[in-house]
């Protein structure tokens, strides 16, 4: 289990790409976070600059799907992180089901972070978040990724929303902090 500090691979990007085309995930190592966005993956380093992820990279954590938006719904300028959470959910009916998440667009400013590799014995994600290197980006136009996890997942995952960022030149992003 990611959060308890197993970072050993379990897959790999070539093995992984047969279950989806979209998604976000991290590394052997923790090493980084990935964004899957039109069959494309990337491994955005701890420096947030985004790299073409090699097939014989593996990994301990990985959501994907094929997507396949079923709704589309207007997001408002000027909604920070938590409204914007907020909104998303107004907007669901099924809390205990998995929604995947994909938002395009000008944000007038995104916060991320993105975890270094670490060396055994991994620590827990908790004392590896703590040192994150951030990044900020204004104004600028890329893709929200990433899935909304249902509060029984807890334990296995964090619930709520899960959000990888990545720059529309698809050069930078990570995990998202804030928003708006």
């Amino acid at each position: 289990m990611i959060l308890g500090g197993l970072y050993e691979g379990v897959i790999t990007y070539v093995d992984l790409k047969d279950y989806g085309d979209f998604g976000l995930g991290t590394f052997e190592g923790l090493d980084g976070e990935m964004v899957a966005l039109d069959g494309n993956f990337y491994q955005i380093k701890s420096d947030g600059v985004a790299y073409p992820v090699d097939d014989d990279m593996t990994s301990p954590f990985a959501c994907v799907i094929f997507f396949d938006a079923d709704r589309e719904i207007p997001v408002w300028k000027g909604l920070n992180y938590t409204q914007f959470q907020d909104y998303l959910g107004g907007s669901t009916q099924e809390k205990n089901v998995f929604h995947a998440v994909k938002i395009e667009g000008t944000f007038g400013y995104v916060k991320t972070r993105s975890v270094p590799g670490q060396e055994k014995p991994y620590p827990p994600l908790v004392e590896v978040t703590a040192n994150q290197p951030t990044f900020e980006f204004h104004d600028i136009e890329g893709t929200i990724v990433g899935f909304y996890y249902p509060d029984y997942v807890e334990g296995l995952n964090v619930p709520g929303y899960h959000l990888h960022f990545i720059t529309e030149d698809r050069t930078a992003g990570g995990h998202v902090l804030e928003l708006y």
